[in-house]
């Protein structure tokens, strides 16, 4: 071969490859054989397989940019305040706002499934499911019909029939009470079912497969807000069925999408299950359907194997107190039999035999996650039952399981249904123990067998006793210290090492929480809660912890009063009944000459005003009178400003028989109340007093025959105005007699006034002024 012909390059071999033939090969052949085959036969086509992520399609781009720009809308609407609305547009709110759902709705109409399913536009379902009607919501549940299952198991469409279950309750409620929305005549065919009806269908549509979707990650949260609404009063009975509704990445994910709730003006919140509301009693049967499912498709260690899973484990608490609420666990063979090792079966059949510890059982103790179940066991399960379970995997344990990290939590839960010979029993074993439990920090077993004993009145003195050694407070002087000890959770030799507790700002609360101040000083959640239950105990043995508090300086006393965790111990000292009535009134009267520095400041000032609702109108007035002198102190300060408005200073030094007048008829009408919710209502201080000392209380309305007989002038018109606004803001409240007796004595010095004003001399300067431009 010439040179010139030959190419650079390295020489490859050439390999028969196997030839394939290409889409248009294929495409031909098969229209060549079409051809040849009769005109009435068409191939069928290849159907594409759905996408997990979309089993229902696509949502177009241009349907969710709409619906992006709903969201914004809504979320506006959602978080705006009532007065912040437009109130002077032509158009109401409230029907401006209706019109554009029923817009967004519109559009919606016939891609519920695929808007759902979407990342972007599930989060604007649930945000609509909010502000729809009952008939809208019917609508919707409806157009889902028959892909409950698929959907349940999506990772985007989970949550919005979750979210549609939490907010059918009210709509649910409104059709037992017989309550329907009326419906506009249309030609479309078809009955609407009923709510009530769609949530029994559902249930029906998802029994089949309910043994799979109980470990499904997504469905399980569904399954519990479907149970919540077939059967409220289980949720009642735990505050764990509130907060195992979504799990932790879900919940701080929702949270970041803001406030969600109704964009009309009568919204509620549905963060909480009511659990008084009625419900059908099908959703009762087909919520213990679904239990009699679970319990008769899967085997005893099936059952006991959810217990151990993160996904499982919530849903199974649930169905354990339905189950109880329903009267089925003290059955043998019950769920509950089941995850207890037939503890249940053995009470029926010999309940004397003595029972070996399950390792199962012992597990579930100290395992993090189904230690929650037990807990619920503990508290669900029959009396015999219980007996037995606790004589099996408690009594003689305690010391450990006490200081377990994990096991403490459930021994406090068991606490709770302890009889007096097991309290007492408990309370012997755990003697030696209680200074460990106070070093772990774990108090939840000590403040649970103080409840305990406030509710059976029984050995009161051995847990105060308990108390007395678990902080090395053996000596009766040294019981002085107890408070001091307990708060923040120190035996009596640490606290004296370590010197006087000092209490911080909130700020520097706030800051020792980062770790960058000692807080080995500050007052403790746990010790709070140590000292409210002492205090309800009866009377002999809660005088431990007020006698302690006696002791205390004033200035930590206020120091006390002013800790926001601290000042609950002093809220349960006067809502206590047991403590005695002369202690709640030597407390109010040592802070005679220091309420002005516990007011000054956001927790002391709520403290002072639970000392003056419970002070008597004698107290009141000494408690008024240490604060005259400091009467510009408080009008200075942020928060004591408040407190001199409720005491009402001017008043009291002005005209004192009608402020004593005053605090009697406010005494009389609200008692002895000491609750924070039902406080007297303050009477409104004077931000600018006048010159008369008088006139602060007229009232314009009562005016004499004569004074309404004559004309009224413009001078008299102004003081009207004038004393009319102060009426509104420095009016007291008092009824009967007084009102009259003020009344008078008002009129006749406004009259006064008002005589010496039309008898100056008429040569003002102003007054020519305006008569020569007239």
């Amino acid at each position: 071969m010439p040179n010139e012909n030959r190419k650079r390059g390295k020489k490859h071999k050439k390999t028969q490859e196997p030839s394939q033939p290409s889409r248009e090969t294929n495409q031909a052949t098969q229209n060549a054989e079409h051809h040849h085959r009769p005109s009435w036969i068409v191939p069928a086509q290849e159907l594409e397989e759905p996408h997990p992520e979309a089993p229902f399609g696509y949502v177009d781009p241009d349907i969710k940019a709409y619906f992006r720009t709903v969201d914004d809308q809504i979320r506006t609407w959602q978080q705006e305040r009532p007065y912040e609305e437009d109130q002077a547009a032509d158009l109401d709110p409230n029907e401006a706002k209706r019109i554009f759902l029923v817009a967004a709705l519109s559009e919606m109409s016939e891609k519920e499934k695929q808007l759902a399913t979407d990342p972007d536009c599930s989060v604007v379902l649930e945000r609509m499911a909010y502000s729809m009607d009952d008939f809208v919501r019917r609508v919707f549940l409806d157009s889902l019909s028959g892909s409950y299952e698929a959907l349940v198991k999506h990772r985007f469409a989970s949550h919005v029939c979750q979210t549609l279950f939490t907010v059918a309750a009210d709509t649910v409620s409104r059709e037992i009470k017989g309550i329907y929305p009326s419906v506009a005549d249309s030609k479309d065919k078809g009955e609407l079912r009923t709510l009530t009806r769609l949530i029994l269908d559902i249930c029906e549509e998802l029994t089949p497969a309910f043994t799979s979707l109980v470990v499904d990650p997504f469905a399980s949260h569904v399954l519990r807000a479907l149970l919540l609404l077939l059967s409220p009063t289980s949720s009642a009975a735990s505050h764990k069925a509130q907060s195992n509704m979504r799990s932790k990445k879900s919940s701080a994910w929702k949270a970041r999408q803001g406030t969600m709730k109704s964009v009309f003006a009568d919204n509620k919140s549905y963060d909480r299950v009511d659990s008084t509301r009625a419900v059908p009693n099908e959703f009762h049967e087909a919520a213990i359907k679904f239990v009699r499912v679970l319990k008769s498709e899967l085997s005893d260690n099936e059952v006991r194997a959810l217990a151990a899973n993160k996904v499982a484990s919530p849903l199974l608490q649930l169905i354990l107190e339905v189950e109880a609420d329903r009267g089925e666990s003290s059955l043998p063979d019950s769920l509950m039999d089941h995850v207890l090792v037939g503890i249940i079966t053995l009470c029926h059949r010999n309940p004397d035999e003595q029972l070996e510890a399950s390792d199962y059982l012992v597990t579930l103790l100290r395992d993090p996650t189904s230690s929650h179940l037990l807990e619920t066991m503990v508290s669900r399960c029959p009396d015999p039952a219980f007996t037995i379970l606790w004589a099996t995997y408690f009594r003689g344990k305690l010391a450990r399981l006490a200081t377990h990290p994990v096991a403490n939590f459930v021994v406090a839960k068991a606490a709770e249904r302890l009889n007096p010979t097991q309290l007492k029993g408990a309370l012997e074993e755990l003697e030696s123990s209680w200074n460990k439990v106070i070093g772990s920090a774990r108090t939840g077993v000590l403040r649970a067998m103080i409840d305990r004993a406030c509710t059976l009145r029984a050995h009161e003195k051995d847990i105060c006793q308990a108390v007395c050694n678990a902080f090395e407070l053996v000596q009766p002087k040294d019981r002085s210290h107890l408070v001091s000890c307990v708060l923040v959770l120190k035996p009596l030799r640490e606290y004296i090492a370590i010197g006087p507790t000092k209490h911080i700002s909130e700020d520097a609360l706030q800051s020792s929480k980062k770790g960058k101040v000692d807080d080995s000083k500050e007052p403790k959640v746990q010790g709070a809660l140590i000292l409210q239950s002492l205090l309800r105990l009866n009377e002999p043995h809660c005088m431990t912890v007020t006698d302690s508090i006696k002791t205390l300086p004033t200035e930590d006393l206020i120091l006390l009063s002013q800790n926001p965790i601290s000042s609950r111990v002093i809220d349960v000292l006067f809502d206590s009944e047991t403590v005695p009535f002369k202690v709640k009134r030597a407390l109010v009267i040592s802070l005679i000459g220091h309420y002005h520095t516990l007011v000054d400041d956001r927790i002391g000032s709520r403290v002072g005003d639970r000392c003056w609702a419970f002070a008597d109108p004698y107290l009141r007035e000494k408690i008024a009178r240490s604060l005259i002198v400091h009467e510009q102190f408080l009008a200075a300060s942020y928060f004591g400003k408040f407190f001199a408005r409720n005491i009402n200073l001017y008043l009291l030094q002005r005209r004192p028989d009608e402020w004593r007048e005053l605090q009697s008829q406010s005494k009389s009408s609200t008692g002895q109340t000491t609750s924070p919710s039902a406080l007297p209502s303050a009477p409104s201080a004077i931000v600018q007093r006048p010159n008369s000392d008088d006139a602060e209380v007229s009232h314009p309305s009562k005016t004499s025959k004569k004074r309404r007989s004559r004309p009224e002038d413009e001078i008299d018109a102004v003081f009207n105005a004038s004393l009319g606004a102060k009426v509104k803001r420095t009016a007291v409240s008092a009824t009967g007699s007084f009102d009259k007796l003020v009344v008078q004595k008002s009129d006749q010095d406004l009259q006064d006034v008002l005589g010496a004003i039309r008898a100056a001399p008429s040569d003002d300067g102003g007054r020519g002024k305006r008569q020569r431009k007239s």
